[in-house]
């Protein structure tokens, strides 16, 4: 997933998104990314390191409005319905944009018509963990104790319709194993009950569970990726083991529709140019990210392709909104 910004700076002029003179006074007030997920998540980490540097860039607040409940529901329906002035974004990912549309038969929304993209600031794998309790070493011997005994095992998730969920139901619907689904109100309770060993694992973002990885509280099997990451080169991917296992945990700006071009325009320069930040870079990768920065464009069809490979999973795996 990564790109070069230089390369989107270049090519801004095929989306018109060279800046007008109405969009050079935006902002004349403080700024609202809502994250649709609790405190410490990816898309939490990453709407404030942008945050921060966007207040520098434009000399007004931007304020990081936390909104968790129902896998991203809850959040992404209070940005669908506020101003489309460019005062309010919010910072979405796999759940609450793509896996929420397909898992959901009934939204208020519509995540394709309700929302401008702006870019896809960073990507990320889902990694597989267990508690070190589990005796199992790899994906393959994780399968066969759960075959063994149907229904032992538990996985945690953020909430119903969280990408953890979703990479569950695939693992169970992939692998011909039976777990039970154990959702919490967001992700930090989850990797902290996996740590514990209430439940024994959990399938999240790589970002927030790193950290823990390295410490040894949880066993790393696999990640979720076609390829290895870069900053866990020796986990296989979990499609090695499991054919057709495969997820990306991203994260990126969307703007209610009807958001002004110009003002879009704006957002699009100016998170670009901050991703493109030497200091931003190092430590966006030294959380386990890809930086990408990407046109409207291209996001809004890696969009459109994460929802139609979503709703095979939920068709497949039979899962449903709890």
């Amino acid at each position: 997933m990564k790109r070069s910004l230089c390369a989107v700076l270049g090519a801004m002029t095929m989306f018109g998104l060279a800046v007008s003179a109405s969009a050079q006074s935006f902002p004349a007030k403080p700024v609202k990314i809502i994250v649709p997920s609790t405190p410490g998540d990816g898309s939490d980490i990453l709407a404030r390191a942008l945050g921060q540097k966007l207040t520098e860039r434009w000399g007004q607040p931007v304020v990081i409005e936390n909104r968790p409940g129902a896998g991203g529901v809850v959040g992404t329906e209070s940005a669908a319905r506020s101003a489309a002035d460019g005062y309010t974004v919010i910072m979405g990912n796999a759940g609450s944009h793509a896996i929420n549309q397909a898992l959901y038969p009934k939204l208020s929304y519509d995540v394709v018509r309700d929302f401008a993209p702006i870019t896809l600031v960073a990507s990320a794998p889902n990694v597989f963990v267990v508690n070190p309790s589990v005796p199992a070493k790899t994906v393959a011997e994780f399968i066969a104790l759960a075959k063994k005994e149907p229904n032992k095992y538990s996985f945690a998730s953020g909430g119903t319709g969280s990408s953890a969920h979703l990479n569950g139901e695939m693992l169970k619907a992939f692998a011909g194993i039976e777990m039970t689904h154990v959702p919490y109100k967001g992700s930090s309770p989850a990797v902290a009950d996996v740590i514990g060993g209430q439940v024994q694992l959990l399938i999240g973002n790589l970002p927030p569970i790193l950290p823990h990885i390295k410490s040894g509280k949880v066993r790393a099997l696999g990640v979720s990726t076609a390829t290895r990451f870069a900053a866990t080169p020796d986990l296989p991917p979990v499609a090695e083991t499991v054919p057709g296992f495969e997820s990306l945990a991203w994260f990126g700006l969307f703007a209610p529709a009807g958001t002004p071009r110009d003002i879009l325009a704006r957002w699009h320069t100016d998170v670009v140019a901050v991703l493109a930040l030497p200091d931003i870079r190092e430590r966006v990768a030294q959380l386990g990210f890809d930086v990408v920065g990407n046109t409207p464009d291209a996001y809004a069809t890696l969009v459109k392709n994460d929802i139609a490979k979503w709703q095979r999973v939920v068709k497949a795996s039979g899962a449903k909104a709890e």
